[in-house]
């Protein structure tokens, strides 16, 4: 791949995908209630299979059940990931999979068509974010079953993924290295491996 006019300028958008980072140290200040529903719309517009939209986002910024979601989710094997209760808020991913074409479809294909919309979901609301100024990061390291007897998450919910939300603390300057295009992508043939 080569272009003889050289890069492009960085779009508004391309400098907002090069500053996110996954922020692990939060100021104390709240999330102002406004910027929380756009990071939330933002989400609500993100495409899906079938437009089943499967994402439910819990909003946990009450201090008692914030203090109790991270004494059930970091405890013990996961207490590396306690950083995410100094965030003023942490979101709850919850997914209600499709029913019908789209079960089928995913059982066929093998890839849980949900969790792919989740992942465009969360994206969405992760750089609407970064946007406006907040910090997230996406975990998965935690205790999936005693969150979900914590917080009283019926069966019919898959839970995904938590994000803490708020005001980065410190913002890493320098971006974590990344493969070079030629290394994720080619013309007409299979990617390098």
């Amino acid at each position: 791949m080569s272009d003889e006019k050289g890069p492009l300028e960085a779009t508004p958008f391309q400098r907002i995908l090069q500053g996110r980072r996954s922020i692990r140290r939060f100021l104390p200040a709240p999330v102002e209630p406004e910027k929380l529903r756009a990071c939330l719309e933002a989400a609500r517009l993100a495409p899906s299979a079938h437009n089943v939209q499967p994402w439910r986002f819990m909003v946990v910024d009450d201090p008692d059940l914030k203090s109790r979601l991270a004494a059930a989710a970091f405890g013990g094997f996961y207490k590396g990931s306690l950083f995410a209760a100094q965030a003023p808020v942490i979101l709850v991913l919850l997914a209600r999979p499709g029913r019908g074409v789209v079960r089928l479809g995913s059982r066929i294909q093998g890839v849980p068509f949900f969790l792919l919309d989740m992942g465009i979901a969360g994206e969405h609301l992760v750089l609407q974010a970064e946007e406006l100024g907040l910090a997230t990061c996406w975990m998965g390291w935690f205790n999936y079953r005693r969150v979900r007897k914590a917080l009283d998450i019926p069966p019919g919910f898959k839970l995904v993924a938590l994000m803490p939300l708020g005001y980065a603390e410190k913002r890493p300057r320098s971006q974590p290295p990344r493969r070079t295009l030629e290394g994720i992508a080619a013309f007409n043939k299979v990617p390098p491996e």
